[in-house]
């Protein structure tokens, strides 16, 4: 492949034919009354929160979740007016934004309950709130017992409209986890119990990618898909259930190309010494992009439809791979590193394993610089 970005020969091109067939993948497990919420915090992953919505938004979906006020707005200023639901919640100080922009904040607290009902009452509206339960994360939410306690307070806050009910599964990746089953239990607990006191949420959502594709849970109407939409697996154990595809294809154009003697130390604290004549392929980017630092001396990209190994430490802004058994190799030509290019990927979950992390951080981590092209959707 040698087409190259025209601002910056290091580029990520996103394919959104790839998105919306992970899209249609996470559809599957939906049951006909069941919609997708579908997760675009973190600006997508990494992938672009807006052009990642609107195509998601083209594609039928209706509802969608951030995680910041500031994401929100950032889709609201983009003329996303779909059901937006804010899954960090309301800080002090941002209810006038949640009401004015008709935000939907996952309601993680009394005291948060109090002060948006509060505010909500003063604009002469009800605000609408999904509750959150903790019934195991151990992380933010109602405990099932504080809720209980909350909840004669609860139903008497005139601001508030309780539209939704979730929770989120901590072990859903693991297939054989007893601690989903408790999970599902204290969720339809809680929702028994709101429906005695006379509370019928519109919506109710637990699951996330892994809950989807690992879990039935048949009285959910939402299901929340994030990184099986950006194409990485929930977890190994998913690898034979999800037909996916890489989104993300992170490219970098060689800009010089040299050739070294054998015994020739290369980068930063000369980790690595050439054992032959070596032709050294350069390349503009390294860790401030994120390309992480520790794929130094064992990193790969893919070049003329082979693998290639890229050589000493990942610089701030070069990376260096040796191309000598590739002579047809030119300045210009393009490597690819995420992704796939000529038969050969790369896939997040490859970069996550060699790393030690998750594919989710794997997305995240390409830095802002690193500028985004987006491979329209066909038909």
């Amino acid at each position: 492949m040698t087409e190259q970005y025209s601002k910056r020969p290091t580029w990520a091109d996103i394919d959104l034919n790839a998105l919306l067939h992970n899209l249609r993948q996470a559809e599957k497990f939906c049951q006909p009354h069941q919609r997708t919420l579908t997760v675009v915090k973190a600006d997508a992953y990494g992938h672009g929160a807006v052009p990642v919505a609107n195509c998601f938004q083209r594609a039928g979906v209706r509802d969608f979740a951030v995680a910041t006020l500031e994401e929100a707005l950032q889709l609201r200023d983009a003329g996303i007016d779909e059901a937006l639901l804010v899954l960090g919640g309301c800080f002090p100080g941002q209810e006038a934004a949640f009401i004015e922009n008709k935000l939907m904040p996952a309601l993680l607290d009394p005291q948060t309950a109090l002060r948006l009902s509060a505010a909500a009452e003063q604009s002469g509206c009800r605000l609408p709130v999904h509750l959150k339960i903790d019934s195991g994360m151990g992380r933010v939410g109602f405990l099932p017992a504080q809720l209980r306690e909350f909840l004669p307070q609860l139903l008497q806050l005139n601001g508030l409209k309780i539209s939704g009910l979730m929770s989120h599964l901590a072990c859903a990746d693991d297939l054989d986890s007893g601690v989903t089953l408790q999970q599902l239990e204290r969720f339809r607990s809680v929702l028994q119990m709101l429906r005695e006191a006379g509370i019928v949420p519109d919506d109710i959502h637990i699951s996330n990618s892994a809950g989807l594709s690992g879990w039935e849970v048949p009285e959910a109407t939402l299901v929340r898909p994030g990184i099986m939409l950006y194409g990485g697996l929930p977890g190994p154990e998913f690898a034979d259930k999800l037909d996916l595809r890489p989104v993300m294809h992170l490219r970098s154009s060689i800009a010089q190309l040299r050739t070294l003697p054998a015994g020739s130390g290369v980068s930063y604290g000369h980790k690595f010494h050439t054992a032959r004549e070596s032709r050294i392929a350069i390349l503009p980017i390294g860790y401030a992009d994120g390309y992480n630092r520790l794929f130094s001396n064992c990193g790969q990209g893919a070049l003329h439809g082979r693998k290639i190994p890229l050589i000493g430490r990942v610089c701030m802004d070069w990376i260096m791979f040796d191309v000598t058994d590739l002579p047809q190799t030119r300045v210009g030509d393009c490597v690819t590193l995420l992704g796939s290019a000529d038969g050969i990927t790369i896939t997040g979950d490859e970069w996550a394993e060699q790393l030690d992390t998750i594919s989710y951080e794997v997305f995240c981590r390409i830095s802002p610089r690193v500028p985004r092209r987006y491979l329209e959707e066909q038909g």
